[in-house]
């Protein structure tokens, strides 16, 4: 039975889709089985994974408004592993149409239902708020892995989803956990980036991720050729930090197979 993660943060820019589209496909490349779920309107993880709107005929929307079959949206991408449900602009009007049925914060929780027993992980994209389609991501999941970009402002958004989080724990997914908080586009060259990455470790209790997210060329280029960092520059430092992150993250989440490789 696959792990769904939600990956959110309501204050834009903090890196959020780039995390969601590279540890997605660097645990593919891994040979995990991974299913990315895009739930953001905008459809950048969409475009970041190489597939093109004209390729598609369900999304997300459908899915979660009309209750289409995830099966036949679902779109093997050109990355090992990794297969995509894809979104549209068309998923603005969901908070809308979903407002007034009876199971509107459960809609993406009867999505991945369906496809949860076929892939080791998958990772659900969220909007850039705390809507009801984040909700229903929220609702779904069994963690909420948050990025962090290393400024002082983005503490402040945390502190908001956090109070999100306590209060889905208490009305819609009482096992929702942090899976962790990820330090994102970092730069060790500015005193202010070391500032502040000394100050949310500092203020941040839940577990954050040793592995550091740093700003890298790279890492902004890839997305412009439909590809993640991890095939479209292996030896970057982008790809070398993401592959890091990712081997952290099955540490966490398959100890026995991290002793297991030690030990061989």
């Amino acid at each position: 039975m696959g792990k769904i993660i939600a990956i959110a943060n309501q204050k834009g820019g903090v890196g959020k889709t780039t995390t969601a589209i590279n540890l997605a496909a660097t645990l593919a490349v891994l040979e995990k089985k991974i299913l990315l779920i895009d739930a953001d309107p905008q459809a950048n993880a969409t475009s970041g994974v190489g597939v093109k709107q004209d390729q598609i005929s369900i999304t997300t929307y459908e899915c979660l408004v009309e209750n289409a079959d995830p099966h036949e949206g679902i779109i093997i991408t050109k990355t090992p592993n990794l297969s995509l449900l894809p979104s549209s602009i068309d998923l603005v009007g969901a908070e809308i149409e979903l407002v007034n049925v009876t199971d509107r914060e459960f809609r993406m929780k009867n999505l991945v239902s369906k496809l949860k027993d076929e892939y080791d992980y998958i990772f659900i994209d969220c909007l850039p708020s705390l809507g009801l389609i984040t909700l229903n991501a929220l609702a779904a999941a069994d963690s909420v892995l948050v990025p962090v970009q290393c400024e002082f402002f983005s503490l402040e958004g945390f502190g908001k989803l956090k109070d999100t989080i306590n209060l889905v724990q208490q009305s819609l997914n009482p096992s929702l956990k942090v899976e962790g908080v990820i330090l994102s586009m970092y730069d060790q060259r500015l005193r202010m980036a070391n500032m502040v990455l000394e100050e949310i470790r500092h203020i941040i209790s839940d577990r954050i991720f040793e592995t550091i997210i740093h700003r890298n060329s790279k890492i902004g280029e890839a997305p412009s050729l439909g590809q993640p960092v991890i095939i479209y520059d292996a030896s970057s430092k982008g790809a070398i930090n993401f592959l890091n992150l990712a081997n952290e993250f099955i540490s966490i989440n398959e100890p026995d197979l991290l002793m297991h490789n030690l030990s061989r």
